[in-house]
């Protein structure tokens, strides 16, 4: 996902973030494991959210609002969508982008690794 349009302030702030991305993964059905966030100087974070299907990151650049976040899921494709939606509404970002991949190991028939596709979302 890239949130856009999103607060200087919250994407600058390491707990304000951390708080957001954690309970869009609990609100979203995914099993947290652990977490950690880095501020950067001058500006911005970047963090990670271990959940037991795989992982949430973050990467912020709040002098230009903006956000990317991954949604990783093994399999799990109501979980991802549901954490997706959640993060969008909490960050109140004035533009979303999702881009969705299936990804799987190579010679495996588990999903289309080729299959992806984006679409702009608005949350109110």
């Amino acid at each position: 996902m890239e949130l856009t349009g999103c607060s200087f302030d919250l994407l600058n702030s390491v707990e304000q973030v951390r708080a957001l991305l954690l309970a869009s993964a609990a609100d979203g059905g995914a099993t947290i494991i652990s977490s950690h966030f880095h501020p950067f100087s001058p500006q911005g974070l970047s963090g990670v959210v271990v959940i037991a299907e795989s992982h949430i990151t973050i990467h912020t650049w709040p002098e230009s609002g903006y956000a990317a976040v991954d949604v990783f899921t093994c399999g799990k494709v109501k979980i991802a969508d549901q954490v997706s939606e959640h993060i969008a509404k909490r960050f109140q970002a004035e533009k979303v982008s999702l881009t969705s991949f299936s990804r799987s190991p190579s010679g495996t028939q588990i999903l289309n690794p080729n299959a992806h596709h984006t679409e702009e979302l608005t949350y109110a």
